[in-house]
């Protein structure tokens, strides 16, 4: 039941208005804990990263960026980017504006030259969740958090990596929940 992914204790809870959309449009159990990870890992970037980015976008984004894996429900447990632009279209369907309804577009297309730091933040909350470490990806947010290039990239590495030792617990969680209604 999403209910049991979305309440379960040990992850930040999602925004308020990110829950009540994935009650509406029926996510599965497993997505909303999907969500709930990527979320509370976004949580922690964003306390690490700080001002210098949107926080409350970047966490909705987090929150919402499959949400288009209710209409491809394939890809929850597959690869496809389908699901990135149905879920941006149901966002907007919803009534969500552009600047948060963007990142479930966005989080697959990390390397397009208009990529914002929130964008890259949902992106990289994406991968490390479950352990992935993406060189490339993790080099842009270094190059866009500014600051001296070589102690910049260091730090998130160091943060990256702390983050990613946590990922079997992540993933087990996602994994006790259905992939059905």
């Amino acid at each position: 039941m999403l209910s049991a992914a979305l309440d379960a204790p040990g992850f930040a809870a999602l925004p308020s208005r990110a829950r009540t959309l994935l009650e509406t449009v029926g996510a599965s159990p497993r997505l909303g804990a999907h969500l709930r990870v990527v979320h509370d890992v976004a949580v922690t970037l964003t306390g690490w990263v700080g001002p210098r980015v949107d926080v409350p976008a970047v966490l909705f984004g987090a929150a919402t960026h499959d949400i288009g894996k209710v209409l491809h429900p394939a890809e929850l447990s597959g690869p496809g980017s389908l699901h990135e632009e149905a879920g941006y279209r149901l966002l907007r369907a919803e009534g969500v504006e552009e600047a948060l309804a963007r990142f479930a577009r966005t989080h697959g297309s990390w390397d397009a030259p208009d990529v914002t730091l929130a964008d890259l933040l949902v992106t990289v909350a994406d991968k490390v969740w479950k352990g992935k470490r993406v060189p490339e990806l993790e080099q842009r947010v270094a190059e866009r958090l500014g600051g001296p290039p070589w102690e910049t990239f260091l730090a998130l590495d160091d943060e990256l990596e702390r983050i990613a030792s946590g990922a079997d617990a992540r993933l087990a969680f996602q994994a006790a929940y259905s992939t059905s209604g």
